[in-house]
This record gives C-alpha cells, sequence and structure tokens, in this order.
C-alpha cells in the first residue's frame, strides 16, 4: 500500500542538522506513527512521504519556510527576570512556556544580564534546514477511531457549530421547517438547535 492521505504511517527517522549533527532519532525507540495529511509532521516532509510504501529508506532535505519556519529576529526581546515567577534562578537554556491567545508557547532563555533576561520565542530549529533519514515501517488505512480526534461535529441539518448535540452519537437531526426530531425545544426558524434530549 502506498503512502495516500489518511493513511496511517510508521517511520524511523534520524534527523541531522547540515552539519552533520544529529538532532533526534528514533533508533532504539519504537517508530513515530501518524496520520498522513493531518498535519503531524512537518510540511516538506509529510510532502515527501507521499507515494512510499512500507521497506522504502530514501532521505528529505525540509527547507525553513516547509520546516519550523525563517527565524524572525522581532520574536527575540529582554524581560525583566522577575516575570519567571517562581524559579529561583534563571539561567541561559532554561526554556518556559508563556501563555498566549493562540495557546502555549515555548521560549527559551538565550542570556542573562543581572536583571534582565533576553528571550527568544522562535522554535529551536527555525532558519535551519531539516535532513531526515527515513524507513517506512508499516502503511494502513486508517480507522474512524483513528481519525476521530479530527473530525469536527456537523449537524444533519447543516446549520454550524454549536448547535446540535446528543448523548448517544453526538448529533440531532433536524427537519423540514427547522423541527428537531431528536426532542429537543426552542428552535428558531430553519434552526436546528436541540439542547435537551
Amino acid at each position: 500500500m502506498k503512502i495516500a492521505d489518511k493513511s496511517v504511517v510508521q517511520m524511523h527517522y534520524t534527523l541531522t542538522s547540515d552539519e552533520g549533527d544529529v538532532i533526534d532519532t528514533s533508533a532504539g525507540r519504537e517508530p513515530l506513527q501518524y496520520i498522513q495529511g493531518m498535519h503531524m509532521i512537518v510540511v516538506g516532509l509529510e510532502k515527501a512521504m507521499y507515494d512510499h510504501e512500507v521497506g522504502d529508506k530514501f532521505d528529505v532535505k525540509v527547507i525553513p519556510s516547509e520546516g519550523y519556519g525563517e527565524y524572525d529576529e522581532r520574536m527575540v526581546q529582554e524581560v525583566p527576570v522577575s516575570v519567571f515567577q517562581g524559579v529561583d534562578k534563571v539561567e541561559a537554556g532554561m526554556q518556559f512556556y508563556a501563555s498566549t491567545p493562540a495557546g502555549p508557547m515555548p521560549i527559551r532563555v538565550k542570556s542573562v544580564n543581572g536583571d534582565k533576561a533576553e528571550i527568544d520565542a522562535n522554535h529551536e530549529l527555525a532558519g535551519k534546514n531539516l535532513n531526515f533519514a527515513i524507513e517506512v515501517v508499516d502503511v494502513r488505512e486508517a480507522t474512524a477511531e483513528d481519525l476521530a480526534p479530527f473530525q469536527q461535529h456537523q449537524c444533519k441539518c447543516g446549520k454550524g457549530d454549536g448547535c446540535c448535540h446528543g448523548e448517544d452519537d453526538g448529533e440531532c437531526e433536524c427537519g423540514g421547517e427547522g423541527e428537531c426530531k431528536c426532542g429537543g425545544e426552542g428552535h428558531g426558524e430553519g434552526e436546528c438547535c436541540c439542547k435537551n434530549k
């Protein structure tokens, strides 16, 4: 079976820098498993995986724009050491997570000078080529269970998010002029808004 969208893939990999240093590897561990087309791995590697089969061994060079992005100097800034609450001593190399509207963002401390710290919110591999040595170990079609975490709830009547529920299958079925067949009450014309069974 060739790798295609919604294939569950297991692969061994070794990631090296342009200088040949090993950054990460699955050697000695279980193979990495992901679902093709679900953006679980960097874009450049996912593109290169299409049409490969079990037993294939190949190398892939992923450029920054298809890996962890270009290095952005604007994501480096100086902050007071006092922002790191609960830490006795802030040192270069430490990693923390900052709360942002998009969720937790990892930041690294580049340097510390007195009561100031220079932090970097770029991914540690931003701006770098990613050199992968890949071995495809297993390929199979994804099951409904595999894909469940990636599925967004869809109302059978086609009316958007937040209007449907169901203790059994998570869906309500509306008909005609917005009539709620699941037994809920309080719907508007043409809307699915079942809130109760």
